[in-house]
């Protein structure tokens, strides 16, 4: 079992669940959105710099202080599992795609509320039938009742 709840890795490195359930899938897409955060960036191919590195005076580079700090890249099986999770999505619907990568990129309520044009409750009503739906599919569920995923939440 690892830090992420209660998947475990087997021997080819993918995860194996009993059973899926909709905090399971919400840390899932949390954790993919955290791997994409930190992939290096991309860059156009074919250009660099030639001016060489040189070594600034303290007077010169005291100015610099909006460098931008990157994270340490993702392991191999972070990526793995970031991918696994972006072919989840094509069980929802275009909105409830927005809804689930705004909140795993921990994005306030409100303004969750505000793009999706509803209330913080409907807004969060519409992320916990998103994540249902990824768990039910993840389940081998082929019919499912929201109301009873829901009544597992509250």
């Amino acid at each position: 079992m690892n830090s992420f709840g209660s998947w475990a890795n087997d021997c080819m490195g993918i995860s194996a669940v009993v059973e899926w359930t909709t905090e399971e899938v919400a840390a899932r897409f949390a954790e993919a959105a955290e791997t994409g955060r930190r992939l290096p960036r991309v860059k156009v191919q074919g250009y660099f710099n030639v001016w060489p590195a040189f070594a600034r005076e303290v007077w010169e580079s005291s100015p610099d202080d909006e460098y931008v700090y990157r994270p340490l890249p993702p392991t191999p099986q972070a990526i793995e599992r970031m991918m696994e999770t972006m072919r989840w999505v094509l069980w929802l619907e275009e909105e409830q795609r927005h809804l689930v990568w705004m909140r795993a990129k921990d994005i306030d309520w409100k303004v969750i509320a505000r793009r999706m044009a509803c209330h913080r409750t409907t807004a969060w009503r519409a992320w916990q039938k998103a994540l249902a739906t990824v768990a039910a599919n993840l389940n081998g569920v082929v019919d499912i009742n929201v109301a009873d995923c829901l009544s597992e939440v509250t």
